[in-house]
């Protein structure tokens, strides 16, 4: 999965990230050494990407020189890690809609990383990004909206390059706290094969994240 991934052993296996801003935390996480190189452990609970590495996730498209879209950046924790992953080469646009959570993030995370560029949109807006300047191989997607999946369909199509790849985080209870989220699951996918996209794997990402799962497709 590339250099800047690798998995840390500590009673447990972890995934952790180069650090790409020597030895500066975001979260509170633990820096551990590797072959004389600083890494980030990643924590699970903090990360659904990191859940989804710890429960199988066999494809990571975000690698080094990667152009990432990341829709829902919150405070930055994970994109800090995709940041990592990204390298000097790569870079992250990061779309978030608080202006709140957006100041938080700019210190804690594209302040200090000069491939993140922060930009303070509606994801259902993507036409509207000013710095968005280049196709992305990678858009992710983890916005608690119960269009989510629309959300994600909808900026794939303006920003995401043929053959690229869609990592999308589905939170059943956000589109429908009526339904089984297995049932949600399978009629996002459904969505995603009708807009085009091959389905590569399902995650659950219990019990990280109650009723969560990651859905990694492809652009056909």
């Amino acid at each position: 999965m590339g250099d800047r991934l690798a998995w840390f052993e500590d009673g447990s296996r972890r995934p952790a990230t180069k650090n790409l801003v020597k030895g500066d935390r975001v979260y509170g996480e633990r820096l551990v050494y590797l072959d004389g190189e600083e890494y980030r452990l990643w924590n699970p609970y903090r990360s659904k990407l990191s859940a989804a590495l710890l429960k199988g996730l066999k494809q990571m498209p975000i690698r080094e020189g990667t152009k990432v879209l990341y829709l829902g950046a919150s405070t930055g924790t994970t994109v800090s890690h995709v940041s990592d992953l990204v390298g000097d080469e790569g870079i992250v646009f990061a779309v978030e809609v608080s202006p709140r959570v957006m100041r938080e993030f700019i210190e804690r995370v594209a302040k200090k990383r000069g491939n993140v560029v922060p930009i303070l949109e509606d994801a259902r807006k993507p036409l509207e990004y000013p710095s968005v300047f280049t196709k992305v191989d990678v858009v992710y997607c983890d916005v608690a909206q119960a269009d989510q999946t629309e959300i994600a369909i909808e900026n794939s199509k303006v920003y995401l390059r043929r053959h690229g790849y869609l990592m999308l985080i589905v939170k059943a209870r956000s589109i429908d706290v009526t339904k089984k989220p297995s049932f949600i699951f399978e009629r996002e996918v459904e969505k995603l094969k009708r807009s085009g996209f091959e389905i590569i794997q399902i995650v659950s990402l219990e019990p990280y994240d109650k009723d969560h799962a990651l859905i990694l497709a492809r652009r056909q």
